[in-house]
């Protein structure tokens, strides 16, 4: 029984062995080092950089015109309608002011008037100079017949004004676009009768905020688009005075070669509303705010350096930087959660054999393996 118990506990403790040595014997796994962040960098550049503006215009003439009348009254003619071409001076409809006959018997009136002024004048003369009135009579006399005339040429003036009040001519020579009266229409001195463009090129107008306004010029090239189509034009006109309907400032730019362009259409333009040239650029990208700063990440001997920038124009791909860098700084342009000051990172500089990526750390120890064979 003794021997048993001895056989049984060597058992035991070689099956105890069996389960511990494993543990003691196995090779030590090595600790992987942890990867420092890859980051590539970009010198600062210099070049030019526009800012093109979407907005939307409304085509029209170069030249319109929009006839309202001086005097209410009803249509009693018509002679155009929409879509005829016109002359200047050419009548395009009368109206019954129901003046004309008045200033006519106030003409008719002041005519007589000043006929019988001057047949006086000349009776009163031949008197004077023979020596039967005085002076003085013959001086009141004259003052007569002056005042007599006076009151010709005013009734005269009332009398064509009225009559051109009631005819209507056309201004200019060109399309009539709109005509909005017909025969028996009563119109009043606010109404626009009609709308005429001029023959020329076309252009087009819109608005623009403050913003856009200070980066305009004019002779500032535009382009604009319609079905597909692209036309080119250039500024010609800046409204300095904000319009009380949109609060936007008003420009009107012409166009070339757009006469396929429908009066009124409205089409897409684009305008450069800011521009930099001679400036240093980065991608934009490269650069975060922090508390309203905005700031980069530069390269300096194996390690980050956070740098407080300037920014000037900037679009979605390039930043225009105005202070804060040199020509010669190496800007991080790749982001990392793990970049921040003085934090160690390697220097991404290509593709490596294998296709992954090889960093500034793997090309010095190539460097030295080739030296050492």
């Amino acid at each position: 029984m003794k021997k048993r118990g001895v056989i049984i506990t060597i058992v035991v403790v070689v099956a105890a062995v069996a389960m511990i040595a494993p543990r003691f014997l196995r090779p030590k796994e090595e600790v992987a080092a942890a990867s420092l962040p890859v980051v590539s960098v970009e010198k600062p550049r210099m070049g030019s950089l526009e800012i093109q503006t979407g907005l939307t215009g409304s085509v029209e003439p170069s030249d319109m015109v929009y006839v309202i009348p001086k005097a209410a009254g009803e249509v009693t003619q018509v002679y155009v309608k929409a879509g005829d071409f016109v002359q200047e001076g050419q009548k395009l409809l009368d109206i019954d002011t129901k003046q004309v006959e008045g200033a006519k018997i106030n003409l008719d009136t002041a005519a007589v008037s000043l006929q019988d002024a001057n047949t006086n004048l000349q009776r009163m003369t031949v008197l004077y100079q023979s020596g039967d009135i005085s002076r003085q009579q013959f001086e009141q006399i004259q003052s007569s017949a002056r005042m007599a005339k006076l009151q010709y040429d005013g009734a005269k003036l009332a009398y064509d004004n009225q009559i051109e009040f009631s005819s209507i001519t056309a201004p200019i020579s060109g399309l009539v676009e709109s005509f909005n009266v017909e025969i028996h229409d009563n119109v009043a001195q606010s109404n626009t009768l009609c709308v005429i463009s001029g023959k020329g090129t076309k252009a087009v107008s819109f608005n623009v905020t403050e913003r856009v306004l200070e980066g305009l010029h004019v002779g500032d090239s535009i382009t604009v688009e319609k079905n597909g189509s692209e036309y080119r034009g250039a500024i010609s006109e800046i409204s300095s005075m904000v319009d009380a309907d949109t609060g936007l400032f008003k420009v009107k730019a012409s166009l070339e070669n757009a006469d396929s362009l429908a009066t009124g259409a409205q089409v897409k333009l684009y305008v450069t509303s800011e521009r930099a040239d001679q400036a240093m650029l980065i991608p934009t990208d490269a650069v975060y705010y922090e508390g309203g700063q905005s700031m980069v990440y530069l390269y300096k001997d194996g390690a980050v350096t956070e740098q407080a920038v300037e920014v000037g124009v900037y679009d979605a791909e390039q930043t225009q930087i105005t202070g804060g860098l040199t020509i010669e700084d190496d800007v991080i342009v790749t982001w990392s959660s793990e970049l921040f000051e003085g934090s160690e990172v390697e220097l991404y500089t290509g593709a490596s054999p294998s296709g992954g990526q090889e960093t500034a750390a793997e090309e010095s120890g190539e460097e030295e393996t080739e030296a050492e064979q």
